[in-house]
């Protein structure tokens, strides 16, 4: 990151996740109702496990805002875990280890082997608990404290599923503009933008489940009202497309990204892969299409900016399906180890892709146009629009 920064922390199942955010300005209108509403989000859909059942994530603002309004000091963020309760024994801070739950058996494609090898553990519990796409929610609110100021200044993030397993809905929604697809994902169980396709993914999702499998997917995330020149050209780190794809990457299972038309491209000719510029009195430059996503010579280039992404499926699997494994003390050969999961998690890993991308293009606005004051910076983005329009 640049300008913004943020860390988490906390187990899964743990007291508490927590996060801490600075460089955020000063002056800045953030709701705490804001960020429930985000967090329900992020545990909504079809197929998602018990641990939704129990947890109804609720933020705590422990600094950084007053009256509503941020200090332009570091913001500190909590989300308790009601499943504590059952494991104040399991996950104590201090005392004796115990053998309760006890991870030995690692599960293929997680970070329980690695993991332990890495940091010297044999029960993997001490891996998985942070591991877990659970840390997620942090970022989930973070991602909601950076889409308030991006709304401030027009910009908006959205998302939509575009495929569970082999079902995809992909070439069917080509008609719809990416703020009905998310209009339309929103209504659906699955984050489709074909609500009355449900029932289809949820037949696939249960026929999964009654087979201990699990399912992987594909989503899109968009942001529009992004101005031209967000990232740098200059230095590789300061290509926006470089830091879109590894904040989108570092989600849970994510094995895969593109940017606008990404892998598609490469099988086009040049004609038919970039995106032709036009002018307008009182709208600038512009493209009619928007092949690129956005992002061309690592800047945004006025588009909205379209990123997709390719979760696997989770590694956890139901004693059905259970895959191959070895006992990391014995060595004998064992079916891997199993913890409360989902069937597929694509509808809440979208979520966490549009807080992702919030938190990158919050970084870039700020590196902009100034990290001090809030009114001063939007005063700067909107100056910045008109000299756009202008240019």
């Amino acid at each position: 990151m640049g300008k913004l920064r943020f860390l988490n922390a906390g187990e899964s199942h743990g007291p508490a996740l927590t996060a801490i955010i600075e460089g955020i300005p000063s002056n800045l209108r953030i709701s705490s109702e804001y960020i429930n509403r985000e967090l329900a989000r992020r545990q909504t859909g079809y197929g998602r496990g018990g641990r939704m059942k129990i947890e109804k994530d609720q933020v705590e603002i422990l600094s950084g805002v007053r009256f509503g309004l941020t200090l332009g000091s570091p913001i500190t963020l909590m989300v308790k875990n009601k499943d504590w309760e059952n494991w104040t024994e399991i996950m104590a801070v201090e005392g004796e280890p115990t053998e309760k739950r006890e991870i030995l058996n690692p599960r293929p494609g997680h970070a329980d082997l690695t993991g332990g090898i890495k940091y010297g553990f044999y029960d993997m519990r001490n891996v998985l608990e942070r591991a877990s796409a659970r840390e997620t929610t942090t970022r989930v609110a973070v991602g909601a404290v950076c889409k308030q100021l991006l709304e401030d200044v027009g910009i908006k993030i959205g998302s939509y599923v575009i495929s569970i397993g082999e079902l995809s809905v992909k070439d069917q929604i080509q008609h719809l503009s990416l703020e009905e697809r998310f209009e339309r994902a929103e209504k659906s169980e699955l984050r489709t933008p074909l609500p009355e396709e449900d029932e289809k993914f949820k037949k696939l999702i249960d026929l999964a489940r009654e087979e201990g499998e699990s399912l992987g997917g594909v989503f899109e995330v968009f942001a529009t009202g992004v101005p031209v020149g967000l990232g740098s050209y200059v230095q590789w780190d300061r290509r926006i497309d470089g830091k879109i794809a590894q904040a989108m990457m570092s989600i849970q299972a994510i094995k895969g990204v593109e940017i606008g038309e990404g892998f598609r491209l490469s099988e086009k000719f040049g004609s038919q892969a970039h995106d032709e510029i036009f002018y307008e009195e009182g709208r600038g430059f512009y493209h009619k299409t928007n092949r690129a996503g956005g992002i061309e010579g690592g800047m945004t280039n006025g588009e909205p900016v379209v990123v997709r992404a390719a979760m696997k499926p989770i590694p956890t699997l139901m004693r059905k399906k259970s895959l191959r494994s070895v006992n990391i003390k014995t060595k004998e050969p064992f079916l891997a180890a199993k913890e409360r999961s989902d069937v597929v998690a694509v509808p809440a890993a979208a979520i966490v892709g549009e807080a992702m991308l919030a938190i990158v293009l919050t970084d870039a606005i700020i590196e902009k146009f100034g990290n001090d004051n809030w009114i001063e910076i939007k005063k700067r983005v909107e100056d910045y629009r008109r000299y756009i329009t202008e240019f």
